[in-house]
């Protein structure tokens, strides 16, 4: 995880290739092919069969989802708004 110093658009664009990178090497190891989101969960919950693939598959979902709310937040902050 970066710390708060290191948060910035680049290095958590940096972080989410990463993760990305880490979660579709799960997707292809299992298969998993939903047809949305929601989905997803639980088809990992049935079709991945090793708890650390499991739990490494929730993290990187709960980081991916951390970097990206921090990517808008920092977005939002430093957008200009027109008066």
């Amino acid at each position: 995880m970066l710390t708060k110093e290191e948060l910035t658009i680049t290095n958590i664009r940096h972080e989410l290739d990463k993760i990305s990178q880490e979660m579709m090497s799960l997707i292809k190891k299992y298969q998993l092919s939903a047809t949305s989101q929601l989905e997803v969960i639980e088809m990992a919950r049935t079709q991945i069969d090793d708890k650390n693939d499991y739990i490494r598959f929730l993290e990187l979902s709960l980081e991916g989802r951390i970097y990206g709310d921090a990517a808008s937040a920092l977005e939002n902050a430093t957008v200009k708004t027109e008066p």
